[in-house]
């Protein structure tokens, strides 16, 4: 009688094949019905639900404006098929952006690949596989008759022929799209949109040595690599210091007392007793002045700590100096094939040691990553990657663990004799924990990953968002390949290889004899045979995925508990009716994957074809109807996906040439002259690769590849006044412009806040002045509340925090602020594009272009300072650095000074401004004058006089010195101190010598 094994035998004896899934007969048919029957199922319960809730199901309707919006959906129970099958690409683009197009491309190539590949597949190799099958066995399972296992010597041609075939539909599919994304690339440079927009026409400098890291050394690199181009407005990056912390702090601080005045207020009739309290923020300066492990008046601390905060933005803003920059910078052309051109001749090239390459959308931008050094971001890519590449490796042994205990737990009874009773008594409860944990863990690490990902990858150092999101797809899907396809596939041939081959070591015989004795060629052609039904149930079960996205279970379950079960804060009540981002990193890598298996299985079981061609099938007019009515593109890269998408097709088709190479080598002729005939195969698609790189990249990455020589004459004037003032906004870093956001309180709570909140009542005598002391609260001195702007005569409520009611809790109020704008496609959709109407740049120091609505949040107070314009009169730096007050005009300079010769200096450009060593000081205030009311202006007038009239020494209206030239015809009701000044100012006056 034998022996029971030991808990450890049968571990052992698990681990031999850990994803090891007991498979019938029937389970492909069952999963292709409940695939089909559930995804028709959710897909009717979808068509009766969406009507009635529109906010989850057709956001983009509400929100997006007229230009960009969806087709509009009755409210019929099938009226949403329609929109879809009317929809063109190029109505797609319009109307979710050029990422979106892209993606549905990819879907419809995918479908259309597997649809050829399922007929030629199943037409060629299934009679082949059945009849030429050598294992008569009558219990043998029927999918397992349709592999190639039991086919020897010639029949196995057939597989070589359709190898050949595989790769020419799939490259003839590339190239076809390839060259369709081309056509869609020309008309997104074509588009009004693009041919606007600022970053279109602006270039991106990097790694700027410090000798030119300046606006005129921008300028200056630009020029020795192409001394022809035409002027370009340059900007250097200024050290915004600790700015971006400190917004990030005081969103947090914001946040947090949000959530505790809506948890604390949420019934303002009956309020706790006892008042919120907190722990102090150990980012707090003052942290060690506080009570150690003991809690304090939540709102007090936090209002405290906001005012703290506010304070200290705003003297860090005033105190930048314009001297310390950053390595890089930015350059605008007026001209976007210019632009372009430039940075397509220096796109392999270092002129001066700086990198030039097109520049990003500002909302693109990964500001904390720019000012890296090569050498910092070659080390922190080196130690990020090795850092995937080992939870790559190491994932090996949680993966395996899940495959053998979590998706059966009877084999978890096997080694755990208590969890066996358990098991035993309580059966029922038991199954259904193993039918929820196996797919609730797999979905949780799948949903995990791409975050740890991307993060790792900021952390990489990627400039911007888009290229950080591209390579999160490259890491994916390795990482995917390598363990779910690779490990998954392999893991029992090369356990059972290992202990063949350690076994029959100890017995005396050398490595290479155990090794070619092993037989692993065979062992993991069979293998691989024996796993590829799983694949076919795998692939048909994924169309429940689709499902669910279209029934956003998440949302409408998440958006439930929040509502009804916590306490949420206004902001959170917006947040959820805002249209939500489309995760395009994962679904692009879950599509290559899906690909990938399909082609390598394609040749072993031909089933897998159908299956997939079944879900690209379906998906593509579900995932048509997510990206058209429910998300939107965070950052929209304009279809620079495409390439990563390629170069994994052209992997995934490699590798099914592989396991076409090992079928052909274990079952063909003994000569192997069938394998041999499967070696050119991956040189095809390499060389392919290599010919739609060169046939297509630069002309899909450039609006324009051809230098342009606008200046013949190398020593013509590059004149800085030529271009309008479309180039005078600039780059610059969100943390110079940005606008503080309010706490935000429901309207219910609006009476009672104001006697529990002992901070700031507020907001001074001038809200934008930067003085967050309080009048009324810190002074004896009485301040009116400040006018509601809508409602005249009305409080504007309680300052310091914006009261929002009930009937303004949707995201179509706040969907062009930036607080809220910047997570849901930063306004692209919703008719405010932050790149065509560029706020400003570190050289003009915006304002913001947000309306000052909210009290407590002043925008940076720091004034515009004028760039160069066709407006300026004098030469390029007379008067570089001064700001001019309402009223006063600018000098005309003086007429006596020597000339410059522009004809023999090397380049005028660098005789312009250079705000690198001028404008340094951001808040000197202006010169006081009075401007004397109900006269004409006459600098307008005398622009033109030569000197010989009023100020001719000096020149200008207000002639030397800027001293007035005219006598004050009045000048005791000039005179602010006389008590008519105030009363009479608002009538124009008489001019005295006019008459009656």
């Amino acid at each position: 009688m034998d022996q029971p094994k030991s808990p450890a035998e049968e571990l052992l004896d698990l681990l031999k094949n850990p994803f090891k899934q007991p498979l019938t007969d029937g389970a492909i048919w069952s999963a292709l019905g409940t695939s089909v029957g559930i995804t028709l199922v959710t897909a009717l319960i979808f068509s009766f639900v969406r009507p009635y809730n529109t906010v989850i199901y057709a956001p983009k309707l509400k929100h997006a404006d007229e230009k960009h919006a969806p087709p509009p959906i009755g409210r019929g129970f099938f009226a949403w098929i329609v929109p879809l099958w009317r929809t063109s690409e190029k109505d797609m683009v319009a109307h979710a952006g050029m990422d979106a197009a892209i993606f549905l491309r990819v879907m419809q190539m995918c479908r259309n690949i597997f649809l050829i590949l399922a007929v030629v597949g199943t037409a060629v190799l299934l009679p082949i596989y059945w009849t030429r099958n050598s294992d008569k066995d009558p219990l043998q399972k029927w999918f397992l008759r349709l592999t190639p296992a039991n086919v020897w010597g010639q029949p196995i041609w057939a597989l070589i022929v359709l190898g050949y075939i595989f790769n020419i539909v799939v490259c003839g599919f590339l190239w076809w799209n390839y060259r369709q994304i081309f056509r869609l690339r020309r008309v997104y440079f074509e588009s009004e949109e693009y041919q606007q927009s600022l970053s279109a026409r602006t270039l991106m400098l990097n790694d700027i040595p410090k000798n030119y890291a300046s606006d005129e050394g921008i300028a200056r690199i630009i020029d020795s690599a192409v001394p022809q181009s035409s002027f370009s407005r340059t900007v250097i990056a200024r050290n915004v210091k600790l700015i971006p912390s400190l917004i990030g702090q005081h969103d947090q601080t914001v946040r947090e007392l949000e959530k505790v005045l809506a948890k604390y207020l949420k019934d303002p009739q009956n309020l706790p007793p006892a008042r919120p309290m907190c722990y102090p923020s150990k980012k707090d300066p003052s942290y060690s002045t506080y009570p150690k492990g003991q809690k304090i008046d939540a709102i007090d601390y936090l209002t405290q700590r906001i005012r703290e905060l506010e304070t200290e933005i705003k003297e860090v803003r005033n105190s930048l100096d314009k001297r310390n920059t950053f390595s890089y910078g930015f350059a605008s052309y007026d001209d976007i094939s210019e632009a372009h051109a430039i940075a397509y001749t220096l796109r392999n090239k270092k002129p001066l040691g700086a990198t030039v390459v097109l520049a990003p959308k500002p909302n693109d931008i990964i500001w904390d990553n720019m000012p890296l050094s090569p050498a910092t971001r070659s080390w922190r890519r080196f130690v990020i990657n090795l850092w995937i590449i080992l939870l790559t490796f190491l994932w090996v042994a949680p993966n395996a663990l899940i495959a053998i205990f979590v998706a059966n737990l009877s084999n978890l009874g096997l080694v755990w004799e208590d969890f066996q009773k358990q098991l035993s008594t309580n059966t029922v409860f038991w199954a259904i924990v193993q039918g929820v944990a196996s797919p609730a863990v797999t979905s949780l690490i799948y949903l995990i990953l791409p975050i740890i990902f991307r993060r790792l990858s900021i952390r990489a150092g990627d400039r911007t968002k888009t290229s950080r999101d591209r390579h999160v797809v490259a890491k994916l899907y390795a990482f995917f390949i390598f363990n779910n396809l690779i490990v998954f596939s392999l893991f029992n041939t090369v356990w059972s290889f290992v202990i063949t081959v350690i076994d029959t070591t100890t017995h005396g015989s050398d490595v290479g004899s155990a090794i070619l004795n092993s037989k692993f060629f065979d062992t993991l052609f069979i293998s691989l045979c024996n796993i590829s039904a799983f694949w076919v149930t795998w692939l048909l079960q994924r169309n429940l995925g689709a499902a669910i996205d279209l029934a956003q279970l998440w949302p409408l379950i998440y958006s439930f508990f929040m509502r009804r079960l916590s306490s949420p804060t206004p902001r959170e009540m917006i947040e959820l009716t805002a249209p939500p981002t489309f995760d395009y990193a994962s679904y692009y890598n879950y599509f290559l994957f899906y690909a990938t298996v399909t082609l390598c299985f394609g040749g072993l079981q031909p089933l897998v074809l159908p299956a997939a061609a079944l879900y690209f099938s379906v998906d593509v007019w579900l995932k048509k109807y997510l990206l058209m009515y429910i998300f939107v593109t965070k950052n929209e890269s304009g279809g620079m996906f495409w390439r990563i998408i390629f170069n994994r097709f052209v992997f995934g088709t490699i590798l099914a040439n592989l396991v076409i190479f090992l079928a052909v080598f274990v079952r063909g002729d003994g000569q192997h002259i069938q394998a041999y005939a499967t070696v050119p195969l991956p040189f095809i698609m390499i060389i392919f690769k290599i010919c739609c790189a060169r046939a297509f990249d630069d002309k899909i990455h450039y609006f324009s590849t051809q230098s342009i020589n606008r200046n013949t004459d190398t020593g013509a004037l590059k004149d800085p006044l030529r271009s309008g003032s479309n180039l005078a906004a600039r780059f610059g870093h969100p943390a110079l412009y940005r606008n503080l956001i309010t706490p935000m309180v429901h309207a219910k709570a609006q009476n009672i806040l104001a006697s529990i909140y002992r901070g700031r009542l507020s907001d001074g005598r001038t809200a934008d002045s930067g003085d967050t002391l309080s009048t009324s609260g810190y002074s004896d001195a009485y301040a009116m509340k400040p006018m509601n702007s809508s409602r005249p005569g009305k409080s504007a409520g309680l300052p310091g925090f914006e009261i929002v009611p009930e009937s303004r809790l949707d995201f179509e109020y706040y969907k062009n602020r930036s607080e809220f704008a910047n997570e849901h496609g930063a306004g692209d959709l919703f008719g405010r594009s932050n790149d065509i109407v560029r706020p400003g740049t570190p050289g003009s120091m915006w304002e913001g272009s947000e309306p000052q609505t909210r009290s407590g949040s002043p925008a940076p107070p720091i004034p515009r300072m004028p760039s160069p314009g066709p407006s300026r009169i004098l030469s390029p730096a007379s008067d570089a650095g001064m700001t001019y007050p309402a009223g006063f005009s600018r000098p005309m300079g003086n007429p006596y000074s020597v000339p410059v010769d522009t004809s023999q200096a090397r380049s005028p450009l660098y005789s312009q401004g250079n705000d690198s060593n001028s404008n340094l000081v951001g808040n000197a205030a202006p010169m006081p004058v009075n401007a004397t009311h109900g006269y004409r202006e006459r600098s307008t007038e005398r622009l033109g006089r030569t000197p010989g009239g009023a100020g001719m020494l000096g020149g200008g209206p207000q002639g030397y010195g800027g001293l007035p030239q005219d006598e004050d015809l009045n000048p005791v009701d000039n005179d602010p101190m006389q008590y008519n000044y105030f009363r009479e100012a608002r009538r124009p006056r008489r001019d005295p010598s006019g008459g009656w």
